[in-house]
C-alpha cells in the first residue's frame, strides 16, 4: 500500500521530512476495523509528533490521526461495524497513523460518517470534535440545554477545536460563548460559527471583557498559547472557575489559580485510546451523535482548505501551514 512517513526528525522544508514508501497492508487484530482511508486532515499533533519522535532505525513513522474511510474487512470480534460502512474516526497516538492506503483502528473509537458530507468535509471533524467534546463535557462537566448558565472563554476560537467547541457550546448549551482572535478573518469565523462575542487575545482581556458585561468568566478554554497568555487569562477566571487546555506549556504556575479556588482540566482525546479506558466507547457514541446533529444541520464542517491528493509533497504543505500557526479551520487531503 501507499503511505507517507519519516525516518528522521527533520524541519518540514526538508524533503525528506516527509517521504512516499510502500508497505504491507496490515491485518486487523480482535476489535480492529481495515479502512480503505479516502481523506485525512492534519493536525498540530502530527507536527509535534514529527519534530519530537524519531522512530527506530531503518523504520518509517507514520503520522495522521483524522480519517473519513470505507470499511474494508474487520476483526473476528467487531460488532459495531461491517465491511462496506462509510466511517469516520481520530484513531489512536500510539498505533501507526493515517497516512496510508489502509489503516487499522480499534471500533470503539469510530463513528459512523455524517451522511449530508462529502469525505473531505467530514475528515475534517473527529479529533477536533471530540476534543471539544470531552472538555466541555467531561471535563468542565457542562450540563446539555438549559441546565448550565454563565459563560465560557474560548482563547483561540478560530483554530480547529475552537471552531468546534464554539458550535458545540451554541447548539447544545445555553452558554453565553465568548470566543477570541486577532484578525478580521478569523474574528468573522468564530462569530459565523456562533460566537455571541469576539475578543482580541492580542490585547488584554479584562478590560475588554468588562466592555461586554462580564467582570469574570466561570469557564476557560485555553487551546493554544496557554504559557504566553496564562496569567491574563487567570485574571479573567471567576472564582470557583475551571481552566481548560490542550496544548504543551512548559510551564504553568498552578499556585495563580489558588485564591480563585480554581481547577485546572487537561484534555487529550487520546487518553481513553492510550489507556484502554474502560470508557474507550465513548468516543463511537459521540462520533455518532455528532454524525447526527451534522445531518439535522446543526453543526457544520470546519473544512477550510483542501491540499489535493495524500502524498508527500501535500503533507509537507499542510505541516507548514499548521507551523505558521495562523490557518483558520481544518486543511484536508483525499485520495491516493
Amino acid at each position: 500500500m501507499k503511505a507517507i512517513g519519516y525516518q528522521r526528525s527533520l524541519p518540514i522544508e526538508d524533503p525528506q521530512s516527509l517521504v512516499d514508501f510502500t508497505a504491507e497492508v496490515p491485518q486487523p487484530g480482535a476489535r480492529d476495523l481495515l479502512v480503505r482511508v479516502q481523506a485525512v486532515s492534519v493536525n498540530p499533533v502530527d507536527t509535534k509528533v514529527r519534530v519530537r519522535k524519531t522512530p527506530p532505525a531503518g523504520e518509517y513513522q507514520i503520522l495522521g490521526w483524522d480519517a473519513v474511510g470505507v470499511v474494508e474487512a474487520v476483526g473476528a470480534e467487531v460488532m459495531l461495524f461491517k465491511p462496506g460502512d462509510a466511517v469516520f474516526y481520530a484513531g489512536s497516538i500510539v498505533r501507526p497513523g493515517t497516512n496510508a492506503e489502509f489503516h487499522l483502528v480499534d471500533e470503539r473509537i469510530v463513528g459512523r460518517k455524517p451522511k449530508s458530507l462529502s469525505v473531505a468535509q467530514a475528515a475534517a471533524m473527529p479529533l477536533t470534535t471530540i476534543t471539544a467534546w470531552e472538555l466541555l463535557f467531561d471535563r468542565f462537566q457542562v450540563g446539555r440545554a438549559s441546565a448550565t448558565s454563565g459563560a465560557l472563554l474560548i482563547a483561540g476560537g478560530a483554530g480547529g477545536v475552537g471552531s468546534m467547541l464554539i458550535q458545540l457550546a451554541r447548539q447544545l448549551t445555553s452558554l453565553t460563548v465568548i470566543a477570541t482572535a486577532s484578525r478580521a478573518e478569523s474574528r468573522q469565523w468564530c462569530l459565523d460559527l456562533g460566537a455571541h462575542h469576539v475578543v482580541d487575545h492580542s490585547q488584554p482581556l479584562a478590560p475588554q471583557l468588562k466592555e461586554i458585561g462580564f467582570s469574570t468568566v466561570p469557564l476557560i478554554a485555553s487551546l493554544t498559547g496557554t504559557e504566553k497568555n496564562y496569567p491574563g487569562l487567570v485574571e479573567v477566571l471567576a472564582p470557583q472557575g475551571k481552566f481548560g487546555l490542550i496544548d504543551d506549556p512548559k510551564m504553568l504556575d498552578v499556585t495563580l489559580l489558588k485564591q480563585k479556588s480554581g481547577s485546572l482540566h487537561w484534555e487529550f482525546m487520546y487518553t481513553r485510546s492510550m489507556f484502554g479506558t474502560a470508557d474507550i466507547q465513548a468516543q463511537h457514541r459521540l462520533l455518532n451523535e455528532v454524525a447526527d446533529l451534522v445531518d439535522a444541520g446543526k453543526l457544520r464542517s470546519t473544512l477550510t482548505r483542501e491540499l489535493g491528493a495524500i502524498n508527500a509533497v501535500n503533507l509537507r504543505e499542510a505541516h507548514r501551514e499548521i507551523e505558521s500557526g495562523r490557518t483558520i479551520g481544518k486543511i484536508v487531503l483525499e485520495g491516493f
